[in-house]
């Protein structure tokens, strides 16, 4: 079934493209949530007429999604589960909750804007990708913790563990220049 975009979606095509589909997904997804139009002489005049209006509600959209994008960069969201002795959660954490998660830090999410391609089932932390518009998307650091006390030693573990690498790289790459050094005097030499 052929299709005109009314919006970008992702891995289908631009605004105002006119795509093949399959008829289940314009049926129940594209159709019903207004994100496209069935592709017919009347329905192309139509988009042409109104194109100029939706691209600037499409544009006053996505800056309102960066301006969001920017103040959620940065965002660490703390979850406490119960987890077995192996760090095995005794349940699973779903889009839904990490929405909820987010909702209660102070920003308005819905959990279709929440991509998690699998549910966490274990201890840790996690970048959560949250889709705010079909452009402007933005990772929240996730943390499933016990308890706020053990999230807080994660995170200083973390960043121990970062400074430490961030020294191991240091004299590494002293090393390298020096031996750079001892190639280039000794090409001279010869």
């Amino acid at each position: 079934m052929e299709v005109i975009l009314l919006e970008r979606i992702e891995k289908l095509g631009q605004m105002g493209d006119v795509v093949n589909v399959k008829p289940g997904f314009a049926r129940n997804f594209l159709l019903p949530q207004k994100k496209a139009l069935r592709a017919s002489k009347d329905n192309l005049a139509f988009f042409e007429k109104q194109r100029v209006q939706l691209e600037a509600l499409n544009l006053k959209r996505r800056d309102e999604a960066q301006a969001v994008a920017d103040k959620m960069s940065g965002l660490s969201v703390l979850m406490v589960r119960q987890a077995g002795e192996s760090g095995q959660l005794y349940g699973s954490v779903s889009g839904k909750d990490v929405a909820d998660a987010i909702k209660a830090a102070g920003y308005t999410v819905e959990r279709r804007m929440v991509n998690l391609d699998q549910p966490i089932k274990t201890l840790g932390s996690y970048g959560v990708r949250v889709s705010l518009h079909p452009e402007v998307a933005v990772t929240v650091t996730f943390n499933v913790a016990r308890s706020a006390e053990e999230a807080e030693r994660a995170a200083a573990a973390a960043a121990a563990a970062a400074a430490v690498a961030e020294e191991e790289e240091a004299p590494a790459e002293e090393e390298v220049e020096a031996d750079a050094a001892d190639v280039v005097e000794e090409t001279t030499e010869a």
